[in-house]
């Protein structure tokens, strides 16, 4: 169903003297129809705005545009609130696919063909049996503590109920003028033991030259910030969770898997989740001593 947003200017005085306004504010609305009356209040609501006297909006639009999470406004339903929809995240993992420049590409060779498996089987049964050897850091995949610690726990030590049907919360950031997501990009919404997942469009440029420089990142503060409210998984839909062009450092990956909490980077199709409400689910296999494991990720709508 289609989503809208008010795009207006503001003017708000308080009961007790003072005031403040906002130039090209964006807001979720439940409906196309929304009046300005309604919009004043779900613009006080989304601030947590207290003692209001008056609210003046200016130029109000309302446009198509997916909801962002803004405060007071319910999540579009969809037409049968029963039914569940299962979005893929993950990038299909084919031989030669370049996930990260420099890296090994995957490569399947066949160990038993099903021509060859002919003459092991009964008349009419046949199988194919195929080698892939592949870099843990491909497609899709889920950093561990033990990718950056050498005492932090590998994958095979990883709690499903930390991988599984997490509650997630979906910041859509394709818009953003700035390549670092700041800490007060998550300040609005409660997130512990959530999946935190980064929605910068980047994905697009997955398999291109175009996806290795320049792509979008998680700040330190951002990253320090979700580590301190308590959140299970970060995801992102870009090249890497940190600015690899930063000349080596990485915070991000240091602050989050020092706390235990999973990095998931190269998603895809976040800008088909909702802000809230889906279920994020993104599992390794269980190796021993392996750090970093490509995983089918999927959201449950």
């Amino acid at each position: 169903m289609t989503e809208y947003r008010a795009h207006f200017d503001a003017s708000v005085s308080f009961v007790n003297g003072g005031g403040l306004t906002a130039e090209g504010f964006r807001l979720d609305v439940p409906s196309e129809s929304v009046g300005e009356a309604e919009v004043a209040e779900l613009f006080v609501r989304h601030l947590g705005l207290a003692l209001v006297a008056d609210v003046e909006l200016r130029d109000l639009r309302i446009v198509a545009e997916p909801h962002r999470g803004s405060r007071g406004v319910s999540e579009t339903p969809s037409p049968d609130a029963t039914s569940r929809r299962v979005v893929d995240l993950s990038h299909p993992i084919h031989a030669g696919l370049v996930t990260y420049p420099g890296l090994p590409a995957p490569v399947i060779t066949p160990h038993l063909t099903r021509e060859a498996s002919r003459e092991r089987y009964a008349p009419g049964t046949e199988f194919a049996m195929d080698v892939i050897t592949i870099i843990g850091n491909t497609g899709t995949y889920l950093d561990s503590p033990y990718h950056r610690y050498a005492d932090g726990g590998d994958l095979a030590s990883l709690d499903l109920a930390t991988l599984v049907g997490l509650p997630a919360e979906v910041f859509h950031l394709e818009d953003a003028a700035e390549r670092g997501i700041p800490a007060s990009v998550f300040f609005d919404r409660d997130l512990a033991g959530t999946a935190v997942l980064l929605h910068t469009g980047w994905d697009t440029r997955f398999g291109t030259p175009a996806y290795a420089s320049g792509a979008p990142h998680l700040t330190e503060a951002g990253a320090q910030h979700l580590a301190d409210e308590g959140v299970t998984l970060v995801g992102i839909d870009s090249l890497n969770i940190d600015d690899t062009e930063s000349g080596g450092s990485r915070p991000a990956h240091s602050i989050l898997l020092a706390h235990g909490i999973h990095v998931v980077e190269h998603l895809t199709r976040l800008g088909e989740l909702p802000a809230r409400g889906a279920r994020f689910t993104a599992a390794p296999p269980a190796v021993e001593g392996f750090g970093t494991f490509p995983v089918r990720a999927f959201a449950e709508v």
